[in-house]
């Protein structure tokens, strides 16, 4: 993609939150990006933003007097290498597969002599309507490339096909599509591309030969055979993280305590119920170039545990159960001459969660401390969401709130800039 100029569409669906991310993977890959922001893709994300993450102008308006006494769509339609939109949106594939041009996005698509990849995003319904479905047929006829839809959780809460691929995705179709083919000649808009670039390509793999540990989950401390002490943590968060860094091609080692949310597939799963066997799964796992320590360990284990049921006496007496302190595995494994070149640990607070967050960090040596709000009320403990802020040497990063899984992602994604920053082999 080196020196390739990209022209972005950026349609008016929720996934257009998605669009400043691809915008940075594409120039980092070494392509510029054009943005045209479509008025409802406005009410998403806004065209200072494209504008300066592109380094170019964003376009909005087919009526710029300015731009369009020079024919304005035309230059912006042939200058490119590629057009992309992304979300591509029903109301957007509608106007591509019958060809309507009224505003700057449909006209410019119209106008184009250049392959065009697209990266549907709508509702699981709507992307199953037999209108859309016969506007794929359509557009797939045309030659138009396709990246996604994935399947997961949705805006409005359902599930099923119809997110948008995420950015890392799109930048490898976008890679794929360009090398299929150095040139196209003028009559591209009526020519089928080759078969092999209407399949989605691989996803990269910037993780891939590197190993990651993540633990997960709570730990139970016994008290008798059917007691323990524990926490209301359902493994959800470390599961999705293991779930993107294996999607990044890292070989993930997956130390879960028991969690209610099952292991992801294709990670090596280490099974532990107690925070001394979590402890000594990860040693065993090691080295590894990064670890995430996302499992809600107990700070306490019950020394004199029973291995009977305790039955009361009749004295109305609770037994007197003493407590020692549980290893910290995350200040253990930040310390250890074995230390992965990334530690990143978690902060469940519910109050002062950045300043917590930010002692914990300097406290246990870590190099990240993903903080999060676990108070009542939330609904982040056990829930389906979470609203982090991501601490670092350099400050504090709020998130918005978002999918575990897409927190996951996220995360993944920046694990990966930072060891390849690093250097890490």
């Amino acid at each position: 993609m080196q020196g390739k100029r990209i022209l972005l569409v950026v349609g008016g669906g929720v996934a257009a939150y998605k669009t400043p991310e691809l915008v940075r993977l594409i120039r980092k890959a070494g392509a510029a990006v054009t943005p045209v922001l479509t008025r409802a893709g406005a009410e998403f994300v806004t065209p200072l933003t494209l504008s300066a993450l592109a380094g170019a102008p964003c376009h909005t308006d087919l009526f710029d007097l300015t731009r369009e006494a020079e024919m304005g769509h035309i230059q912006l339609s042939r200058a490119a290498d590629m057009v992309v939109v992304a979300p591509a949106t029903a109301d957007l594939m509608a106007k591509m597969a019958h060809g309507h041009a009224d505003d700057l996005a449909s006209t410019l698509l119209m106008a184009t002599d250049k392959r065009v990849l697209i990266a549907p995003a709508m509702n699981v319904r709507m992307w199953d309507h037999a209108a859309t479905r016969r506007n794929r047929a359509t557009l797939d006829g045309d030659g138009i490339l396709f990246v996604g839809p994935d399947e997961g959780e949705m805006a409005c809460g359902e599930w099923g096909e119809g997110r948008m691929a995420e950015p890392a995705a799109i930048v490898a179709a976008i890679g794929a599509a360009l090398s299929a083919r150095p040139s196209l000649p003028a009559d591209a808009a009526t020519l089928r591309l080759p078969p092999e670039t209407l399949v989605t390509p691989p996803a990269p793999q910037p993780l891939k030969g590197r190993h990651v540990i993540v633990t997960s989950g709570p730990t139970h401390e016994p008290i008798d055979p059917v007691r323990y002490i524990a926490n209301r943590s359902s493994g959800a968060q470390g599961a999705a993280v293991a779930a993107a860094l294996r999607d990044l091609g890292a070989r993930v080692s997956f130390v879960t305590g028991p969690a209610t949310v099952p292991p992801p597939e294709r990670v090596d799963v280490i099974a532990v119920e107690t925070a001394r066997e979590m402890r000594d799964a990860v040693e065993r796992a090691l080295p590894a170039d990064a670890a995430v320590m996302a499992a809600a360990v107990a700070d306490w284990q019950v020394v004199n545990a029973s291995d009977r049921k305790m039955k009361k006496d009749g004295s109305g007496r609770p037994p007197a159960l003493e407590m020692a302190e549980n290893p910290d595995i995350l200040a253990w494994i930040a310390s250890d001459a074995r230390r992965p070149a990334l530690v990143v640990g978690f902060a469940a607070e519910t109050n002062d969660v950045v300043a917590n967050a930010t002692s914990k960090r300097q406290r246990k040596n870590a190099d990240w401390i993903v903080a999060n709000d676990v108070s009542d009320g939330t609904g982040i403990m056990g829930g389906a969401e979470n609203e982090i802020t991501l601490v670092t040497e350099t400050g504090a990063e709020p998130w918005p709130r978002l999918a575990k899984a897409e927190v996951a992602r996220r995360l993944a994604a920046r694990i990966a800039d930072a060891l390849q920053d690093a250097g890490v082999r």
